[in-house]
């Protein structure tokens, strides 16, 4: 566990129960679940969980050490144990922004430290371009910025290249003529009252494309947990309702436009060499917007926060916070 970082893998702390549990009432008609581990007088952090719609896990606890943070966990609006349950209904990434803010006053935080990947750097990133003097500072992962060209990577033309099997079985589900917008057709199977009864089997496979591409390595466990009818309907519901609204953003480019916002938010950028999710270009554009960041490009890790690698830099950069 204190293993010198140049040489061994940090591995996660050990497992914690939280301290408090509790749901909140949000406007829209939400419940939002939220539970705090480790010190209550330690250094907030809140975990911003991926997707949208991935919900959070007591592992995820495990990132932070319990003596010295104040580790705070939070369900997004209709995954998880928020409520209701893969809802759509005023659910997109400034009601979001809205709740973490709502949660940040509830739990009486003054600033706190945000740590989030993948979907969870967007919302983190939006969050702090809005509120910037409430973030001590930022630790993300696996860089997805909610441009088009990161949608027609991972839908379209870029992922499919390096997982051929794993594309052909998600692109096999919808008619050839419909497949030039996969977001689109699985959509309108996962949201059409007309395609109700086929919903839960559109859900598992839009999970299942992004647990087979997730690890460098694969990881069989990965690829079950993504097939949890509970997980897998919220996930991919919620999943496809921000992508097909571009994440409720003004302009595609919003996340880099607003970077300046950021100048006195430390941040540290770590992310995977052979992410094929949120492949480094993302990373590398966000790092040259703020120039002030941290920008940690590790060699052998693809996208997962599990990856030993990736694993090993992030608890390194929540010891240095």
């Amino acid at each position: 566990m204190r293993a010198d970082s140049s040489t061994t893998f940090r591995t996660l702390y050990p497992s914690i129960e939280p301290f408090s549990s509790e749901r909140i009432a949000v406007p829209g008609g939400h419940e939002i679940y939220i539970e705090q581990s480790g010190n209550p007088s330690g250094l907030p952090v809140l975990f911003v969980h991926g997707g949208p719609g991935g919900g959070t896990s007591p592992i995820q606890r495990r990132f932070f050490n319990p003596d010295k943070f104040r580790i705070i966990l939070f369900d997004q609006r209709g995954c998880g144990r928020s409520r209701p349950h893969a809802s759509l209904e005023n659910n997109t990434s400034w009601d979001l922004v809205a709740d973490m803010e709502a949660i940040r006053r509830h739990l009486g935080v003054e600033k706190w430290l945000l740590f989030g990947g993948s979907w969870g750097s967007t919302l983190s990133l939006l969050y702090a371009e809005t509120h910037p003097e409430r973030v001590h500072s930022m630790i993300l992962r696996g860089i997805f910025l909610m441009r088009q060209q990161e949608l027609d990577w991972f839908y379209q033309n870029g992922t499919r290249a390096l997982f051929p099997e794993a594309w052909d079985r998600f692109a096999s589900m919808v008619p050839p003529e419909e497949r030039h917008d996969l977001i689109g057709a699985y959509y309108a199977r996962l949201t059409d009252g007309k395609h109700e009864r086929e919903r839960l089997s559109f859900a598992k496979e839009w999970s299942l494309w992004e647990g087979s591409t997730v690890t460098l390595v694969p990881d069989e466990e990965q690829r079950a947990h993504s097939v949890d009818p509970v997980f897998a309907l919220a996930f991919a519901r919620i999943e496809a309702h921000y992508f097909i609204n571009k994440g409720f953003l003004t302009r595609d480019d919003q996340i880099l436009h607003d970077a300046g916002r950021l100048v006195n938010v430390p941040t540290t950028i770590i992310q995977g060499r052979y992410d094929a999710i949120c492949p480094p270009t993302s990373a590398w554009e966000l790092a040259r917007a703020m120039p002030w960041a941290r920008l940690k490009i590790v060699p052998v890790a693809g996208h997962s926060a599990f990856e030993p690698s990736i694993q090993h830099e992030l608890i390194c950069a929540t010891d240095a916070a």
